[in-house]
């Protein structure tokens, strides 16, 4: 029996590409989230509703789904590191155009500039991690690295307390300029993958065996790749459709359906939740290694639809910070599985391909989560439309049975 502790079978430069994929992941999530937790404060000051405010992360959402598709294509290419740097200034130089936005045209603008790199940083960094670290220890490696979106949540969260009610919503996106210097690091700490080196290897040998991206809808593909985009569409919908709605949920009226809280103790009702919300993406991703990742998915998206329907109806300060973190660990954690398990279904000829176009493509349909819900919201009151995400929840439960079981599969 092997009684060396995981950790210490893991090389530095594996380490390495966890940390670029979790700290890029961390800040795609700030300068995201920046825009959720600035929601209300945009609506009062340019008169917007609910619905057109929801279209804007819609807008967002879309345009990160196709720059997930390219830049999976792109990362084929030109490299997993290599398209790491590009998406994270991208997002981070769209961030600080955002804050220069005088109208809501020049904002949306900015927003979609913005989603583009969003969706490639996703897509290249859990390249990077699958493809580096050993395939018995893969589901903890996206589990922390997907632990990234919570802590850049947080640091959002906390920006939203301290520095929107003193300096504006203008300043707050400005503070997303700051992860261009990221790639500084990434540049000079981290390398490619030996699986993608040795493919690109063979394709200066062999020009036949090339990748391209048309290879995902290959007859002994498209199986996994339709399944694939389903279940993203699902969880993606459920997710966006219930965090875009949470902050203002919390910071809204009771009597418009909301918890009553106010515009500073929102955000920091908040902070627990993605608490839970990294405990969840790391713990999926040691659950999934010992019990699979069919069985780890479907039990955390049933008890996310439980928890969400009695946390949309519950108007209890207390009782919402108490459910906070379990919200957040259920409700979360379920991504750790989509850099894994779609990693392992494709060769590593189309594997940025499908990553990018599987995920992103879900992420594409369910972009109108944020509008449905706003006009939801309108009808029902936020707490009450928020409900209407636990279906999606449970869709996706039911869905992650369609495609096998890939627990310890190695990369080829």
């Amino acid at each position: 029996m092997n009684a060396t502790p995981w950790w210490k079978e893991i090389t530095r430069e594996q380490w390495y590409a966890l940390l670029a994929g979790k700290i890029g992941w961390a800040l795609d999530a700030f300068d995201v989230l920046l825009y959720v937790f600035c929601l209300n404060t945009i609506m009062a000051e340019w008169h917007l509703n609910p619905a057109t405010a929801g279209f804007m992360v819609s807008l967002t959402l879309f345009a990160s789904a196709f720059g997930g598709i390219v830049f999976g294509a792109v990362a084929d290419r030109i490299g997993r590191k290599n398209a790491l740097l590009i998406t994270v200034v991208l997002f981070s130089l769209c961030s600080g155009l955002s804050g220069l936005a005088q109208n809501l045209t020049q904002l949306a603008i900015a927003r979609t500039l913005l989603g583009l790199g969003m969706g490639g940083e996703w897509a290249s960094g859990a390249l990077l991690v699958s493809e580096t670290w050993p395939a018995k220890h893969r589901g903890k490696a996206i589990g922390l690295m997907q632990g990234g979106w919570a802590l850049g949540y947080i640091a959002a969260a906390i920006a939203a307390a301290t520095v929107l009610p003193r300096f504006g919503w203008r300043v707050m996106f400005f503070l997303g300029i700051i992860p261009a210097l990221f790639a500084i690091w990434v540049r000079t700490k981290v390398r490619e993958p030996e699986v993608w080196l040795k493919q690109r290897q063979n394709e200066e040998r062999d020009p036949t065996a090339k990748g391209s991206f048309f290879q995902i809808f290959a007859p002994d593909l498209l199986r996994f790749t339709l399944m694939s985009t389903l279940i993203s569409t699902l969880v993606m919908f459920a997710y966006w459709g219930l965090f875009t709605w949470l902050p203002s949920f919390l910071a809204s009226p009771i009597e418009k359906g909301g918890a009553g809280l106010s515009m500073v103790k929102a955000p920091m009702w908040m902070i627990p939740m993605m608490a839970g919300a990294y405990f969840g993406y790391v713990s999926f991703g040691f659950i999934a290694d010992r019990f699979g990742r069919r069985p780890t998915f479907a039990a955390y998206l049933v008890i996310s639809a439980l928890l969400v329907f009695v946390y949309g109806n519950t108007r209890n300060a207390t009782a919402l910070m108490v459910m906070g973190p379990f919200v957040g660990f259920f409700g979360s954690g379920y991504f750790s599985a989509f850099g894994a398990f779609v990693s392992e279904l494709f060769p590593t000829r189309a594997r940025g391909s499908a990553v990018g176009f599987t995920y992103n493509t879900g992420r594409m349909i369910s972009a109108m989560a944020p509008t449905v819900i706003g006009f939801c919201a309108a009808r029902f009151g936020v707490g009450g439309a928020l409900a209407f995400t636990a279906v999606a929840f449970l869709l996706g439960a039911m869905s992650i049975f369609l495609i096998p079981e890939t627990c310890g599969a190695e990369l080829s």
